[in-house]
């Protein structure tokens, strides 16, 4: 070789050195991961609507770090165990970025999956309390947890009715139970004390048993903890029993018939709820897709999640994991389409999007929440 044929193939080494090395201009591969099949089908089309669109847009004005966005799809079915196959399948493909999953339980099965890999994951609707407490320094939660939202309870427990004589009751389920103990830690720490703590299923003599202790004790509020049924045939026992007290239940109150069963009695009932969320715009340049609740449910939260991941990597400036994770940890302000958003360090928002609704009697009589948001 010839000196100067030397010369010419260092700086054709030097530039393929600053143009990177092949993959730098491959596409950053962002896992999906949500049920596009089963009951939950329709709230996972919706999620793949809303993640579609953000990495549509993300692309359409240069990508992140000069690299283009590819999304990669997998069906979990609200299956733990698809989820966790799915998570394996995306660890395989070399994703490393994921949205996902929207159930607790799927989200808890893939979660040491994504940890062992090395994959940042972002769910939009698992609200389980313990998936952000077991170590899981790469996931993220874009919801609200149970435990945030029954300490709310428990604020409101300690607030609105100081002084006064109150319980906590659940519905002896893992999520009321949880709910419950958030409620009675968050009232202890201000200095509230509730006088009594019960679990009570939907059997007509617990309910009366439980019943009787809360006319002794003069009790004037209640946290309840669980689900519509048995809180609903707990309130409608208590008016015919004749007492007043108050009942603050969770989003577990969402359910169609919950006014019917408990009643006219369930008047003035609270309610802590994530507000609705945001509907997202028509994409430009596409076909317009059937928009439905079940679909706008967690449209704007998947596309929230892409937008965390883009501004996770320009607030690391890498697109390496463990940097963009704890970038995130370190409590950053973001903008997103659910507004602006900061994660703690377990990967929990700083600020839970909850909200304090009241059951009113409209002028035709029935009972609704909606448009009945008060001050927490």
């Amino acid at each position: 070789m010839t000196k100067r044929s030397a010369w010419q193939a260092l700086i054709a080494l030097a530039l393929f050195g600053l143009a990177g090395p092949a993959g730098a201009a491959e596409p950053l591969k962002i896992g999906l991961a949500v049920p596009l099949s089963g009951p939950d089908a329709g709230f996972g089309q919706g999620a793949r609507l809303g993640a579609e669109q953000a990495v549509a847009e993300i692309n359409r004005t240069g990508g992140v770090l000069g690299r283009r966005l590819l999304l990669v799809v997998q069906d979990d079915a609200a299956d733990p165990k698809q989820a966790a196959a799915s998570a394996r399948r995306f660890a395989e493909s070399g994703v490393r970025f994921v949205v996902g999953h929207l159930t607790s339980g799927a989200t808890a099965a893939a979660s040491p999956v994504y940890e062992e890999a090395g994959i940042v994951s972002l769910t939009p609707g698992a609200t389980w309390a313990p998936l952000t407490r077991r170590g899981a320094g790469l996931l993220f939660r874009l919801s609200g947890s149970d435990a945030q939202q029954g300490a709310l309870g428990g604020a409101l427990l300690a607030e609105r009715f100081a002084a006064k004589p109150t319980a906590i009751v659940h519905d002896k389920t893992s999520f009321g139970r949880a709910l419950a103990d958030e409620a009675a830690r968050a009232l202890r720490a201000r200095g509230g004390q509730e006088r009594l703590f019960e679990g009570v299923s939907r059997d007509d003599r617990e309910t009366a048993a439980l019943v009787s202790k809360l006319r002794a004790l003069g009790i004037e509020a209640i946290y309840f903890g669980g689900l519509s049924a048995p809180a609903a045939g707990l309130i409608r026992a208590m008016r015919e029993a004749g007492l007043t007290a108050t009942v603050i239940g969770s989003d577990g109150l969402l359910d169609k018939d919950f006014a019917q069963v408990a009643g006219p009695g369930a008047e003035g009932t609270l309610m802590t709820l994530a507000p609705a969320p945001p509907r997202l715009p028509e994409p430009r340049g596409a076909a317009k897709a059937p928009r439905n609740p079940e679909a706008e449910m967690f449209a704007a939260g998947a596309y929230a999640a892409v937008e965390v991941i883009r501004r996770g990597i320009e607030g690391a400036r890498s697109a390496e994991p463990a940097r963009v994770a704890a970038f995130l940890h370190g409590g950053a302000p973001l903008r997103t389409v659910l507004g602006e958003i900061a994660f703690d360090a377990r990967g929990d928002l700083t600020r839970p999007p909850f909200a304090v609704y009241a059951w009113r009697k409209l002028p035709d009589g029935h009972l609704d929440f909606a448009g009945n948001e008060i001050s927490p």
